[in-house]
């Protein structure tokens, strides 16, 4: 994605550049400020540089980060050390330094706000994940974010949790065990003390936005007048698809057309200072202090949305940059994005004409500025992270459930696991159990599913069990809550859906399939208790499971008839490697994989054997080598992050979880 060349048409310093590629782009734009180092503004003009030069404007702050997921203490080891210009490596991570290093960064400025293009929340990090996000909440607001873009990942449970408790911190089921936690200072969570935007993520009949699609602040002037400054916010394209923020009755509609629409409008109100922030994202250089040879969704939307947007903020793609990029009329405007989990504030500093309240694009500067550690962090928000690592550890511990045998995932020749097979009951459980109080997406055919299905060894990412639950010492093994939190999922919703039995038979042939080198390779799914089937042993992939082996309550298949089944986002999304459900009709999500598992554990209060038997071969030998060679955990196998979006492939994952 990152090499091809587009051919663009477009205006650099009033002089039609048709129909070079984008290398020769950005060559011609460097003669005019894409680059920047380090402690020095991309800047639109060597004017912008030049202090004397704003006289008589109006300066304006714009300091923002994205894609905090929550962590607070530091960022993950692979994120924690990032590159400038000229290879110079800075140590980074943690809201205690960034809250130091915005202090100083506000210092003296009258007009300064402090936003993100979402993602702040949703994360890995046991404390603020395994917590509500209560503890990330804290923590923006003691740093004093104004506003937010809701991000994919704000949309990980549902919008109305976003809303009702996120925002208003209205309480739900488990008040004072699951949520609505106390705080560092014993306060009850009481929400954000800012809000969250989207122009283009809408639900219901009608389409409706399901937060405001754009705001206005305003900007102390001389003579005690105040011009206003419009924020246009935008989720990322697709984000009701994606594995973790799976939402059946939202949409998010082109972005380009709702920030031309939002554009006009403020336009239409008197708003002349318009900024985008967009939680989509762009890829440009390696060096987090410049820009160069950008792509991505972000990029191609910025050479073509409306003029009157004067500078672009951006998210989602875990990246660091900081360029100048062409408006379609020619001129120039910022095109920033801060990285991911606390490594940058990026400051955007823009001058308004004191009687229009327009910007003077000449004069506009943006920085990157890393949140190294080499500060005094900041002491008030040491101690929230400090509380909140504190009540994890307690919470972590906490008894649950029992447990009186032990659940492996390693396989048995016919491709079954004891750990698949408690798993995949608890998926069927999980669908027959009421939506959370905050979830108002469809749920069509009410009731349980009829059949799990669990990838337990996809050929494409990974299993959602990531470890066993062995049975130590005692008759009666206490089975604490982070035991049972890490033992499944990766913060992802489980679904119904209706699909034919064509589908299901096709889906458990695609079970088998040859790798890269033509070897036959078994990428086995678990299924709840009430399915048994058998499969051919030695025949050839794609033929292998005769419908009337397949006995579901005890009838066999039937390829006309229709099922709900319930499995996980990515497996249903075709993310795992099972595309013949991917046609699949009238989706009902669940919670989320990780919090459901723990409730399954305390609901039965003791885990007893799960015996396998629901999967029997014939027909021939599984030995190692021949047809129905099983791909054991922890062998390499070709391999995707579960993500479905370029971005997050991009990204990477930790510990099996996406991270975008």
């Amino acid at each position: 994605m990152h090499e091809r060349i587009q051919q663009l048409s477009y205006v650099v310093g009033g002089t039609s550049m048709n129909g070079l590629g984008r290398r020769v782009f950005l060559t011609a734009a460097g003669a005019v400020g894409v680059r920047a180092v380090t402690g020095t503004a991309a800047a639109a003009t060597r004017a912008a540089l030049d202090a004397v030069s704003g006289a008589g404007y109006v300066d304006v702050q714009l300091l923002n980060i994205t894609d905090l997921h929550g962590y607070l203490s530091a960022a993950p080891a692979r994120d924690s050390v990032i590159t400038g210009a000229g290879g110079q490596t800075y140590t980074v991570g943690g809201v205690a330094y960034m809250a130091t290093h915005l202090r100083r960064l506000r210092a003296g400025r009258a007009n300064s706000f402090f936003f993100a293009p979402g993602d702040l929340f949703s994360g890995w990090e046991f404390p603020a994940f395994a917590l509500s996000d209560e503890p990330t909440i804290e923590a923006l607001n003691l740093m004093g974010l104004d506003f937010a873009t809701a991000g994919n990942h704000e949309f990980d449970r549902t919008p109305g949790f976003l809303v009702r408790h996120m925002e208003q911190g209205l309480p739900y089921e488990g008040e004072g065990r699951t949520n609505t936690l106390p705080d560092s200072r014993g306060r009850r969570f009481h929400g954000a003390d800012f809000r969250y935007y989207s122009a283009n993520a809408v639900a219901g009949p009608g389409g409706a936005t399901v937060l405001p699609p754009y705001h206005v602040e305003w900007v102390d002037a001389p003579g005690g007048r105040q011009l206003p400054l419009g924020f246009i916010h935008l989720t990322a394209l697709g984000t009701e698809r994606f594995s973790n923020s799976f939402q059946p009755g939202l949409t998010t509609l082109d972005e380009l057309s709702a920030a031309n629409r939002c554009a006009a409008e403020l336009k239409a109100r008197g708003v002349n200072a318009i900024v985008l922030s967009m939680h989509d994202g762009a890829v440009a250089g390696s060096a987090f202090d410049s820009g160069s040879d950008p792509s991505g969704p972000a990029y191609d939307l910025a050479l073509r949305v409306s003029a009157d947007i004067d500078a672009i903020v951006t998210g989602h793609w875990h990246c660091a940059f900081t360029m100048m990029l062409p408006d379609p009329s020619g001129r120039l405007r910022p095109f920033v994005e801060a990285g991911c989990h606390g490594q940058i504030v990026n400051e955007i500093t823009l001058r308004l004409d004191p009687v229009s309240g327009a910007v003077v694009r000449e004069l506009t500067t943006s920085t990157n500025h890393p949140n190294t550690r080499d500060v005094e962090p900041d002491p008030q928000m040491r101690e929230v992270v400090d509380y909140w690592q504190g009540y994890a550890t307690r919470y972590a511990g906490a008894t649950i459930g029992r447990q009186r045998a032990s659940f492996r995932r390693a396989l048995s020749p016919a491709g079954e696991s004891t750990m698949g097979n408690l798993v995949a009951d608890w998926a069927l459980w999980a669908s027959a159990q009421p939506a959370d109080s905050f979830d108002t997406s469809p749920r069509p055919d009410g009731g349980a599913a009829d059949l799990a299905l669990i990838a337990l060894a996809p050929r494409t990412g990974r299993s959602l069990i990531n470890t066993d639950l062995l049975l130590g010492s005692a008759t009666e093994d206490p089975v604490t809550f982070e035991r049972a939190w890490r033992a499944v999922g990766y913060g992802s919703p489980l679904v119904t859906a209706s699909v034919t039995g064509r589908q299901l038979h096709d889906a458990l042939e695609q079970q088998w399939a040859p790798d890269a080198q033509g070897r036959l390779t078994y990428a086995p799914l678990a299924v709840s208790a009430n399915v048994r089937y058998s499969f051919d042993a030695s025949g050839p992939a794609g033929d292998r499971v005769a419908p009337a082996d397949v006995l579901i309550g005890g009838s066999a298949l039937r390829l006309d008839g229709t099922y709900r089944v319930v499995t996980s986002s990515y497996t249903l999304t075709g993310q795992d490697g099972y595309p013949a459900l991917g046609g699949f009709r009238d989706p009902a999500r669940h919670r989320r994989d990780t919090d459901s598992f723990v409730a399954y554990v305390a609901a039965l209060g003791t885990l007893r054997a799960v015996p396998t038997g629901r999967v029997s071969a014939k027909g021939g030998a599984l030995a190692a080598g021949r047809p129905g060679r099983l791909v054991p955990l922890g062998e390499p196998v070709p391999s995707v992050p579960a993500p479905v979006a370029a971005a997050e492939a991009a990204a990477g994952s930790t510990g099996g979880r996406p991270v975008c």
